[in-house]
């Protein structure tokens, strides 16, 4: 098979290419699991004889994905101490202008992004912003893209701060035997993120000024709520005007659906019969009041008896991500309240609450939920979170002893690897053991932050990586570029960078980093030149993507939540991509100056 050549490849090469441009255009446009995905990559690569069995699973071994599953430990360690909520307590502030608003918000957010999930730091901040730009203010969609922006720059910064890194470095300490040292990428890491803090205050009008999703549901009469009239209730033969209906306080009732029968507008003698619907506009609290004070039920019930009239419920805000499987489809073709005891009040759209029936709605990426569920939603919350993203969580840790405690592990985790007294991963396992030992966090709250899908993406791309390397891909890519680019070495690590830059807006940032390491690598040696300087560079590069909202999950989180259109993040996102290029190729070449291989 590998004798077979064609433009260069052989059969071997061309399995690989089209398994990989398969992989990413299931993964652009359809809603199947990644973790899948990678899987399915990683069986066709085996099956066909690509890789054998050791290089098909060597991504599970690999200390760079081993690394980044024992870190999920020690991060679920400063959650549930309370570490995130002291530092975003005390750090924030009450600045008097947009600009320093901006320094208080993104520097922290890149702090903690250096050592910490972006996502979980971006998560943690969302719903804290909203709450703080009011008090300054200032629009949400000002902050949450800076927001964003932050926590990919901040994670640049340190090795464990973003899952390219690990993988890139990994895979340079497979090739040489070199570790990396935790603090490589401290320096071009701040440097871009100076620069990128400049820019977005320089660029703030082209920052999107929309409306809060959730400010469509402050008005007091723009709700739409479907309750449904048990068959043991007291009210049926009633009229509408006899059970006290037709002067609801705080809102009126809209319309009456007998079965397959909607009347709309609903006359005072129109009867109440059991199984009706009943759908009422204004204020949701005080409409709610009608299941307590005339026995009605949520609409998605389907037993009616009086048992069911549910006590101590509460509204909570979500945002349909992107990739949910309820895109395109309306919550009442499904069973999905029964499931999860939710009942859906309201959908708003970019800031506007939706005329429609709510459970009628069909829902796009970004849509604003508001739903009536029990207090304790929060034991749920990680069932939802590929569907839907919740920001208004109550269970908020207690700041205390082990909030010191779990911040001394951390700092004493990245000493002992910045000094080169151990390997990261060593120091991530005593980092994780000591957690646990001194119950920063449970075994149980340590098993469940380990996230299978991500660390199967991971995997998947180590094992990609390898691939494109092992058939002769990456090779011929280099010498492609050379052929582009000449001998320049300045031109073509920019070149590979600003595609490795274009390539991570459409697919995983660790994917582009598996894909893109070992055709820099090869480029750097075809040009006679040490990879180290052009791998930093990459690093940077792969985590650089701020043009689409699909281009990192932490813009899908603050995209729904600042109402923003697609567009909103190319019209800063691409000359934030030309910026923090420039500043990445100039200051690594700065700190880690081109040498030629001995």
């Amino acid at each position: 098979m590998e004798s077979i050549v064609f433009l260069g490849f052989n059969l071997y090469a061309w399995i690989t290419i089209l398994t990989v441009l398969t992989m990413f255009t299931v993964l652009l446009f359809t809603k199947l699991r990644t973790d899948l995905v990678f899987l399915g990559a990683i069986a066709i690569l085996f099956v066909t004889g690509v890789l054998d069995a050791k290089e098909a699973f060597s991504g599970f071994s690999s200390t760079s994905v081993i690394v980044i599953g024992v870190l999920f430990i020690v991060v679920a360690g400063l959650m549930h101490t309370g570490v995130l909520q002291w530092i975003v307590k005390h750090l924030l502030g009450q600045p008097d202008s947009y600009s320093k608003a901006v320094v208080r918000l993104m520097l922290p957010v890149a702090a903690l992004s250096s050592f910490l999930s972006n996502t979980t730091v971006v998560a943690l901040f969302v719903g804290i912003v909203k709450m703080w730009s009011k008090k300054l203010n200032i629009s949400p969609s000002k902050l949450l893209i800076p927001l964003s922006y932050a926590s990919g720059m901040g994670g640049v910064c340190t090795l464990i701060g973003t899952p390219p890194n690990l993988i890139i470095s990994g895979l340079y300490a497979e090739h040489t035997g070199t570790t990396m040292n935790i603090l490589t990428t401290t320096i071009p890491g701040l440097f871009c993120l100076f620069v990128g803090v400049l820019s977005i205050i320089a660029m703030r009008k082209l920052l999107p000024n929309r409306r809060a999703p959730e400010s469509a549901f402050e008005a007091t009469s723009d709700y739409t709520v479907e309750l449904l009239v048990p068959s043991d209730n007291p009210h049926i033969g009633e009229t509408i005007k006899e059970a006290g209906l037709t002067d609801v306080h705080g809102g009126s009732l809209i319309e009456i659906v007998h079965y397959d029968e909607i009347r709309s507008p609903v006359p005072d003698d129109e009867p109440i019969l059991g199984g009706d619907r009943l759908v009422f506009a204004g204020q949701i609290d005080e409409i709610l009041d009608l299941k307590k004070s005339h026995g009605f039920v949520n609409a998605d019930h389907y037993i009616f008896t009086m048992d069911e009239v549910s006590k101590d419920r509460q509204l909570r805000t979500a945002f349909v991500t992107f990739g949910s499987s309820l895109i395109n489809t309306t919550i009442g073709d499904s069973n999905f309240e029964r499931v999860n005891n939710m009942t859906l009040v309201a959908v708003a759209r970019r800031g506007k609450r939706l005329q429609d029936s709510p459970r009628h709605v069909v829902l796009q990426a970004g849509d604003t939920l508001l739903f009536e569920c029990p207090p304790r939603l929060n034991i749920h919350i990680e069932r939802l979170t590929s569907q839907l993203q919740f920001f208004d969580s109550t269970e908020v840790p207690n700041i205390g002893k082990k909030t010191l405690i779990s911040t001394t592990v951390m700092i004493l985790m990245v000493l002992l690897s910045a000094l080169n007294v151990m390997p990261l991963l060593q120091c991530a396992f005593l980092a994780a053991m000591a957690m646990l030992a001194l119950r920063c966090c449970t075994p149980e709250q340590a098993m469940k932050s380990i996230n299978g899908e991500i660390l199967m993406v991971f995997a998947g791309s180590v094992v990609l990586g390898l691939a494109i390397q092992k058939t002769g891909i990456a090779e011929r890519l280099a010498f492609g570029i050379l052929d582009v680019c000449g001998s320049n070495p300045l031109v073509v690590m920019t070149a590979i960078c600003f595609v490795g830059t274009f390539i991570t807006e459409f697919i995983s940032n660790t994917a582009a980093g598996a894909m893109f390491f070992p055709i820099m690598y090869e480029a750097a040696e075809k040009l006679g030149y040490e990879p180290f300087p052009f791998l930093v560079a990459l690093m940077v590069s792969v985590s650089s993507s701020f043009a689409t909202p699909i281009g990192s999950p932490t813009h899908m989180l603050v995209y729904g939540p600042g109402g923003y259109r697609f567009s909103d993040f190319m019209r800063i996102g691409l000359l934030m991509n030309i910026i923090i290029l420039a500043a990445n190729i100039l200051i690594v070449n700065i700190v880690y100056p081109l040498t030629p291989l001995q």
